[in-house]
């Protein structure tokens, strides 16, 4: 399964990156159906794109600006990291982030991004880049270091490598996917990159961790599939050193072809944190194996019998950290209703 889930997502070929997104776009959308135990109307919901942002006309000459290409992309990064975004949205500190609560903030006004990389999809080649207030309506291809991304709405998907090359970029308070279909490719990859109050949809993969410092924190996903996808909330392939996955929802009961909200398996895999997050559906819904270094899974909640066949797969003994899980019940509003037990690893 994971070989075959490699063939079809791996970004290598740098002719096929945008294509295969802009391809996906027009396939078989998504179908929500409602499931046991939930509305599907709440899912449904969380689709569609908010009626108080408003894409509308080009982008400012501020946006126009710092957003322009600069010739080819830099051959070394200023910095492999990126820096954490200010924390300005409406999450606060432990706040459970839904649809109403991530993304695009609401009010928002939104200038339309002309592509630049063939229709739709813009790419960014400058380092240093900020997108702020932008609406694009393909992918967002980032081959440039320490690209900034805030309150804007990206229809594809939001990707930083190309031709065998990793970049590195920031995104916060931004939805990305299509209000209606479904994109087999990732929301979010692939290293190097921090994403704050995101709101994915419209995705079968929501982030891709295959690389280096991946630090996802507040984000909300809402994942479909198309016949032949293995959905994943999050799937590492290669992933490196230090990933972060943190006080994020992740709901995959309405997707029909998956895997798992949490697909950390790779055996590259070192240095993880998985805390404070609320999954539900999946196969075995939270599956963290083979990872080295510091491996802490720690006070997430997963809706009780939301799975397939179990609710974990996980490497229980050292140097797993695994502590304060429990199952819970929730209402259509991402609450928990009820705490019904811990969630132990065994």
């Amino acid at each position: 399964m994971i070989d075959r889930k490699r063939r079809a997502h791996r970004l290598g070929a740098a002719t096929a990156l945008i294509a295969v997104a802009a391809a996906a776009l027009m396939l078989a959308s998504c179908k929500v159906e409602g499931t046991p135990g939930h509305q599907s109307g709440r899912g449904s919901a969380s689709g569609q794109p908010d009626p108080s942002v408003e894409p509308s006309g080009s982008a400012p000459a501020s946006a126009q600006a710092s957003a322009s290409p600069s010739g080819a992309p830099s051959s070394k990064p200023a910095s492999t990291k990126t820096a954490n975004p200010p924390n300005s949205g409406s999450t606060a500190a432990g706040t459970r982030p839904t649809p109403a609560n991530v993304g695009v903030p609401k009010g928002t006004k939104l200038a339309e991004l002309a592509g630049n990389d063939g229709g739709n999809s813009y790419r960014v080649q400058k380092d240093g880049t900020v997108l702020d207030k932008v609406h694009i309506k393909g992918d967002l291809l980032i081959t440039a270091f320490n690209v900034k991304i805030t309150n804007s709405q990206i229809d594809g998907g939001v990707l930083d490598e190309y031709g065998g090359k990793k970049y590195s970029f920031s995104i916060s308070d931004s939805t990305v996917g299509p209000a209606t279909g479904c994109l087999t490719m990732p929301g979010i990859g692939e290293s190097n990159y921090t994403a704050t109050r995101v709101h994915i949809r419209g995705h079968g993969d929501g982030f891709r961790a295959s690389g280096d410092n991946i630090n996802i924190q507040s984000s909300y996903v809402y994942l479909c599939s198309n016949p032949g996808d293995h959905s994943d909330g999050i799937q590492t392939y290669m992933t490196g050193r230090g990933l972060t996955l943190n006080n994020t929802t992740i709901d995959q009961r309405d997707a029909k072809d998956v895997t798992a909200p949490i697909f950390i398996v790779d055996n590259q895999t070192v240095d993880v944190t998985v805390t404070n997050n609320l999954v539900m559906g999946g196969t075995y819904s939270i599956q963290v194996k083979n990872a080295r270094g510091s491996v802490v899974v720690k006070n997430n909640s997963l809706v009780n019998k939301s799975w397939i066949y179990g609710p974990i797969e996980a490497d229980c003994s050292s140097p797993m950290e695994w502590s304060g899980n429990q199952l819970v019940t929730i209402d259509d509003n991402y609450n928990i209703t009820s705490v019904v037990g811990p969630l132990p690893c065994k």
